[in-house]
């Protein structure tokens, strides 16, 4: 099984779209709220490669954002 994180803020739109269509596709996943955690955008750039929230990884490997995500979806690449 894929080990997913989501990387997110408690106030970001995109970050709760993410988490939505991740639960859509029955995908479990992790998501740490940088916020909580202390975390700078310094910080998730030098764990993700991004600097914006969301950033998401599938198997230690960032795939970028919402959007990114997206595409990943149209592509039929997050089917169960």
């Amino acid at each position: 099984m894929m080990e997913i994180v989501v990387y997110s803020t408690s106030w970001c739109g995109p970050c709760n779209n993410a988490k939505r269509l991740l639960k859509e596709r029955g995908l479990d996943f992790t998501e740490i709220d940088i916020e909580e955690i202390g975390w700078s955008r310094d910080d998730l750039f030098k764990k993700t490669g991004g600097r914006t929230v969301p950033q998401i990884v599938f198997d230690g490997k960032s795939i970028g954002g919402y959007d990114d995500l997206l595409v990943l979806d149209r592509n039929g690449k997050l089917n169960n």
